[in-house]
Order: C-alpha cells, then sequence, then structure tokens
C-alpha cells in the first residue's frame, strides 16, 4: 500500500511538473511575441537603412571607458561623405570626451508646447554630449516627430532630419547625423524595459548604430532591451499622449505598423542644458 507520504511526494512532484510546464509555455509565448515585435520594427523603432554601415563601417557596441575622474571617452563612427544619402545631415562630429557626472535638461519646443526630459550624465554620457553637439548644430530645428504607433507599442518617433516642416519626404525614418556610436544604459534588468514617460534612442537593431533618433514611450511597451535609456520626461507627457489619442495615418501599415501622426508634432528648436552637478 502506497504510504502517504509517497502520495505527497507524488503530488508535490505532479504540482512542479505541471508548474514548469505552465513556465516554459509562458516563457516561448513571450519570445513569440518578441520576435513578431523586432520583426515588424521595420522602420519604427531603426534608422532604417543604416543596417548595412553595421557592415561596412564596423560599429562599437560601448562608447567607451572613462578617461578622467568626471570624464568618458567616446568614439564617434563616422559616415563617409556620399555614403550615407541625401537623408545624412553632416554637422560634424561632437568632442570624443564628455562629462559623465551630473544631469542634463534637454526641452524640447514644440508647436504644441515644451517637452522636456532629465537625463543622467553618468549613465548617458556620450548620449547626451551627441545631444548637445546636435542641437548646438540647430539639427532638430524644424523636423517633424515622424512616427507614432499606437497597437502594440505605444511611442512617438522624432528626430529625423529629413521629416521637415516643409512636409514629410520619402526618406522619412532614414535620416540621421554623418555618425553612428554605440547604445548606453540599456534595461536589461528593468521589466517593462521601456515604460511610460521614458525617452529612449532609436537604432537599427544592431550594436553601435545610435544616430540622432528618439521615441518617447505613452504607454508601458514590451521591446529587447537593446535601446539606450535616454532619460525619464518631466514635462510634457499630456502633450504626447494627446497626440497618441488622436491616432495615425497608417502610413506604414504596410511595414512596420503605425504612421504619421495624425496631430501633427514639429520641433521648433532643442536644447540642452548645462551640465548640473
Amino acid at each position: 500500500m502506497t504510504s502517504t507520504r509517497e502520495r505527497q511526494r507524488a503530488a508535490a512532484r505532479a504540482k512542479l511538473e505541471k508548474e514548469m510546464a505552465k513556465r516554459a509555455e509562458a516563457a516561448k509565448k513571450r519570445r513569440q511575441l518578441q520576435a513578431g515585435i523586432a520583426a515588424g520594427l521595420g522602420l519604427l523603432l531603426v534608422v532604417a537603412g543604416t543596417t548595412w554601415l553595421v557592415m561596412s563601417l564596423g560599429g562599437d557596441d560601448e562608447t567607451g571607458g572613462d578617461t578622467a575622474a568626471g570624464n568618458a571617452q567616446c568614439t564617434w563612427t563616422e559616415i563617409p561623405a556620399g555614403q550615407g544619402g541625401p537623408q545624412v545631415k553632416d554637422v560634424g562630429l561632437p568632442p570624443t570626451e564628455a562629462k559623465n557626472t551630473g544631469t542634463q535638461t534637454m526641452t524640447i519646443d514644440t508647436n504644441l508646447g515644451p517637452i522636456t526630459a532629465k537625463l543622467d550624465l553618468a549613465e548617458v554620457p556620450c548620449t547626451a554630449a551627441s545631444f548637445t553637439h546636435l542641437t548646438s548644430k540647430g539639427f532638430f530645428d524644424n523636423t517633424k516627430c515622424h512616427r507614432l504607433v499606437t497597437e502594440g507599442l505605444q511611442v512617438l518617433q522624432c528626430g529625423d532630419p529629413s521629416a521637415t516642416g516643409e512636409g514629410y519626404r520619402e526618406t522619412d525614418g532614414t535620416g540621421g547625423p554623418s555618425y553612428r556610436f554605440g547604445e548606453e544604459n540599456l534595461p536589461l534588468e528593468e521589466l517593462p524595459p521601456y515604460p511610460d514617460g521614458v525617452i529612449a534612442m532609436a537604432n537599427s537593431g544592431q550594436p553601435g548604430t545610435t544616430g540622432s533618433q528618439f521615441f518617447i514611450v505613452f504607454g508601458d511597451s514590451q521591446l529587447d532591451a537593446s535601446y539606450t535609456v535616454l532619460g525619464t520626461i518631466t514635462e510634457g507627457m499630456d502633450i504626447v499622449k494627446q497626440v497618441g489619442a488622436a491616432g495615425h495615418d497608417d502610413a506604414f501599415a504596410q511595414q512596420a505598423g503605425g504612421g504619421h501622426p495624425k496631430q501633427e508634432v514639429i520641433i521648433k528648436t532643442m536644447t540642452m542644458s548645462e551640465p548640473q552637478d
């Protein structure tokens, strides 16, 4: 006769096996979902057309180490003249050394009002240095936030210099500066990696391909932790949510989903504050 202890052990083993099977199935579904999202990103969260840069130019997946207390060494991979196409805007390269202590405030002055974000220089010294350089050159002035996604992901994407206030161009989603650099501050241990209220950087899906495009998350979005978390929105999330609620025109429905925002968002100017300790 089977003892009570043996029956209890058998029941516990069966329960454990059932739980492990459930967890395995849930993990499989998560992988399938992430694979589907990644496959559909296309022009959404990537600087489309820059994947070739990884092969032709290479690209470090790190921005570099500290050179001294309070400074980080940044590596910029320059796109050779004539190889980036008309969507690439050449404004030179940022300095190779960047401050890595304190914070900076990014102010995006749009036609709908200001959007501000706080950047931690200990986390994103080189990305902040890139924005400081680009804003000093007027790189983002009179450009449109060219993509809105509300299905599966909830993001507003901006930072393409070829999407101007004079009208969208065929190159929407592919523009950037004449250099790329490595990713920083990847949310590898965060769940979700990209929650409501963060601002993050787009890339081609390959290491070392961050440029100028960024996206603001207005609803928790499940994405692979491959995109630099630039900072946190401190003002203007109501504007982003308003744009999200207005929807998009499905211009990219056959590619990666989403489209141009129906409520137009034009970046009139963008500025970076002086670092604050």
